[in-house]
Formats: structure tokens, sequence, C-alpha cells
């Protein structure tokens, strides 16, 4: 018979080593009960010590976020499924406010406000968290905007400039083409220069996917995060989602990237928050919207901005989107969001209808930041070409009422329909900045007038060819410099003499202009 010897020293020291190096997490756990759920609002009682907007769980692992700080029990509202929680479960606190995924993971997905994938591509691979709500960088913190950034519409980047770290909202009734405005904007930016989020509040699914697809084709999906809140998703989730794509914003900003960010759009959004406020209990005001409306939309647009080189020097380009309704831009939210923003993008539904897209109206929209955001090649014709519309804009409603017409005002009717003209541009064809400063320079110069209108948009697809492909050093030169110095004018002088002698005006406008 074998007899194990066993010192039992050994054991000892085994056993004092393991009792040593035992670290055991001891602490109270704060739980509480549902006492009625409905609506997505949970009622719960027994957690005293619970945070606003603290994340809580309810069983099975459903996620809840902390609303309403009562003095017998807390509002949760549920971000999983609403009809999953019943009266009487069990609800554990987190101790951590409601935080949201982030990472280079998300670029290329389709995700919900949380970072959960929603585009069946597989789990997003990333540890990293950060809280959806945060303090917006101080006055100290913050550098001028003063760089431009590109949305490739001509309309846009010559009339209302937009610079990295600007707030520009884009406004109009629905249908008007607010949401391709802001996608092209995405199209145009180069990838590993601007990083894009896309927030999508209360779309269809289909939607999202359809832009999700588009994104694909162009070849800027890896350069795109998706945050989708749809139609189908309860009020919180709504609410969230814009808050969460900023935080996944400034993950990029912190780390000296520029981003531009979409929030398609913050009308819905409201009244998302609205129904959440009501099925809280919160007392409504005006359209009965809750009284920290305001404070909603200014804390998420606040968060936008430049921060200065020792925070590293990236920024946040927030394009808010809202819909009026039957042109009313004077309305309750709309006039909040302009009051937020440093300028507006107006799209005007008659001129959509009449054929002008994007149908920006020049007379209200601005851009606060002004030239400072503008290259100065655009610069020095955009202040001439804003006033020239304004005024035929004017001048075309007074014609209507009469014929009789002095030469000079026949001359502002004649100069600013080709102007209009010139500014019409297809969805998702994003021009590059070389070829806007040169269509820009040959209007400027009043190469237009002697052509008929009909003839204005291959007049400028055949100029922008032949520029690029007969005089390269203009392009990169503009991409070096963005200034039209005198070389460069020199260089389009001589582009628009060879111009002149090949191109050949349509049938029946060989009169030099003579259709108006």
């Amino acid at each position: 018979m074998n007899v194990l010897n066993i010192d039992p020293s050994v054991v000892n020291a085994a056993l004092e080593s393991a009792l040593r190096n035992h670290r055991e997490q001891l602490g109270p756990e704060e739980t509480g009960y549902v006492i009625e759920a409905g609506g997505g609002i949970a009622g719960v009682d027994g957690l005293p010590g619970a945070m606003a907007a603290e994340m809580v769980e309810f069983p099975g692992g459903q996620p809840g976020m902390v609303m309403n700080l009562e003095r017998d029990r807390v509002s949760v509202v549920v971000l999983g499924d609403p009809a999953a929680v019943h009266q009487g479960d069990v609800v554990r606190r987190t101790c951590r406010v409601l935080e949201t995924a982030v990472g280079e993971a998300l670029l290329g997905r389709i995700v919900g406000p949380l970072g959960r994938p929603l585009d069946g591509k597989g789990p997003v691979r990333t540890s990293e968290t950060r809280r959806i709500e945060s303090d917006a960088p101080g006055i100290s913190e913050r550098e001028p905007v003063s760089v431009p950034l590109q949305t490739g519409l001509k309309s846009v980047d010559a009339l209302t400039a937009i610079g990295r770290g600007q707030r520009e909202l884009i406004i109009g009734d629905r249908q008007t083409g607010k949401t391709t405005v802001a996608i092209d904007a995405i199209l145009n930016q180069e990838p590993g220069d601007v990083v894009c989020i896309y927030v999508a509040i209360g779309q269809k699914m289909s939607n999202v996917t359809a832009t999700a697809e588009l994104f694909r084709e162009r070849g800027v999906l890896g350069n795109v995060i998706i945050v989708a809140a749809t139609a189908g998703d309860s009020s919180p989730l709504q609410f969230i989602a814009p808050f969460a794509g900023c935080a996944m914003a400034e993950y990029f900003r912190d780390r000296g990237r520029d981003v531009l960010i979409v929030y398609d759009d913050l009308s819905k959004h409201a009244v998302a928050y609205r129904e959440l406020s009501l099925l809280l209990r919160r007392p409504p005001g005006r359209e009965a919207y809750p009284g920290d409306i305001f404070y909603l939309h200014s804390r998420l647009l606040e968060r936008a901005g430049r921060v200065t080189s020792a925070l590293g020097g990236g920024s946040i380009t927030a394009l808010p989107i809202a819909e009026t309704q039957q042109g009313d831009y004077s309305a309750y939210i709309p006039t909040n969001l302009v009051s937020i923003t440093d300028g507006q993008i107006y799209l005007d539904g008659d001129l959509f209808h009449e054929g002008f897209r994007p149908a920006v109206n020049v007379g209200l929209s601005v851009s606060r930041v002004g030239g400072k955001a503008q290259i100065g090649a655009i610069r020095k014709v955009a202040i001439q070409l804003r006033m020239e519309l304004a005024q035929y804009r004017e001048v075309a409603s007074f014609a209507e009422l009469t014929s009789d017409l002095d030469k000079a005002t026949m001359q502002q009717l004649r100069r600013g329909r080709r102007l209009a003209e010139l500014l019409k541009q297809p969805p998702h064809e994003p021009m590059p900045v070389a070829a806007q400063a040169s269509v820009f320079w040959a209007a400027g110069k009043g190469y237009l007038d002697g052509i008929a209108v009909e003839d204005v948009a291959r007049f400028q697809s055949e100029w922008v060819q032949l520029v690029a492909v007969g005089y390269p050093g203009f392009a990169d030169g503009m991409k070096a410099t963005g200034r039209l110095g005198p070389e460069m004018a020199a260089m389009l002088e001589a582009a628009m003499q060879q111009f002149q002698r090949v191109f050949a005006p349509s049938a029946g406008a060989k009169g030099k202009g003579k259709s108006t």
C-alpha cells in the first residue's frame, strides 16, 4: 500500500498565498422592481441611488436608461424590447451612465444607437465605449472655423460655404432634396481625410439600406458609419440616436481627425422626444413639446466644433436637417434650430418643382462663417454671384407683371437666368473644387452671357473637360493653394481662347445670346 507523503507546511504556505492574492469584490448590489410598465416606460421602485441617464438592466439583459428621478420611484425608458419588460421584474443598477460602442471597427457598418450591428455582417469587434452624453468644448478649447469643407455642390460651396467645425442647418419642406444635399456632401469627402457619420432618425429601414448601398457603389462606405433608429424602433432609441452618433464622432475628433456628421432629421427627433416626455408625464409646453426641447438640441449641436491643437486639432462638422410644413420656416422646431446653428441652407419647394435642383433659396440661405470657410478662388466671385442671383429673383418676379423693361433690367434677367442654370446639378454628382473654380471664373468673366440658356449645361460640361484634360496643372495648383493667382488666371484665359474656337452653340442659338 502506497502512502502519500504530504508536507503540511507546503500545503499551509500554498493556502496562505492563495488567500493573500484573492480579491473578492464585495459590496451591496442595488436592485429594484418594476411596479408598472407600458409604452416603453417602466416605473421602478427600490433604486434610491440611481443617477440621471444611468444604464440599468432588466431580466434577460434588456437595457434601460433612467430618465425621471421622483420621490418614491424612478422612471426608466426601455432601450430593448418593451414587450419583454413586465410588472414585478427585477431591475439592476450598473452604476454607469449610458454608453455606446465607438472605434474604427464601426466604419462601414450600419449600427443601432448602442453600437449593435444591424447589417447582418457579424459583431462589431471593438471593446471601446463612450458616454452618449458629454460636455461640449469650452470657448478656450475651440479654434475659429476657417478650414473649408467642400460639399461638391456649387450652390452650397459658392453661396453658403461650410467650414470644418461649423453647424449648418439644412431646412425645407418634405421631398425638396434635403437628404440628397447631405448625402452628396458625404460622397464628396475623401476617405482618410474626413470621417463621415450618417444618423438616420425615424426613417424606413429600406431607405437606410438604399443609402448604404449608394455609399458602397461609390466606394465610400468604408469611410462612413450609419447609425439607424428607424421608424420601427421605439421613441427612446430614436431619442438617443443623435447623441450616440455624436459620441462616435468625438472618438475620432479626440484623435485629431475631422468628422462630418449628418442628423437626418431633428424634426423627427423632436417628435420622438415629445412622445417620450408625454409618456413620462412631463409638463407639455408649446405644441405639446416639453420645456427643455431647446436645450435638447442645443446641447447636442454645441458638441460640434473645431478644437485646439492641444486637444488634437480635430473637428466635428454638423449638418442637422429640419423639415418645414408648407414653407413655414418660422415654426417652433425650425426656429429653434436656426437660432442654434451657424447658418442654414433653405431648400425652396417652388424652385424644386420648377426644376432648379438643388433648390437652394439664395435669399433665405446664409452662412454665418461667410468667406472664412471658402477657398480664395471661389470667394473672389461668390459675393458677386450671390448679389446677381438675388437681384435676378427680384427682377424676375417684377418682370412677370410687365413687358416694358429697360435695357439694364433685361441684361439682369439674361445674366441671372444663365447663372441660375449654371447652379443646377444632378443628384449624387459632386463637382471637384478645381472644376467649380473654373466654372465660376468663366461666369464671373461674362463668358456665359453670350450663349443661350439651353447651352449652359453643355458649356459647363465641355469647359470642365477641356480644363481637366488640357490643363492638368490648374487642378494641381488649386489643390495646393486654393487661390486663383495671376499664373492660374493666365492658364484659364489660354484655355478659354482655345475653348471658344471649338465650342459650337446649338442650332437656333447662334444669335449670340438673343435667347433670354
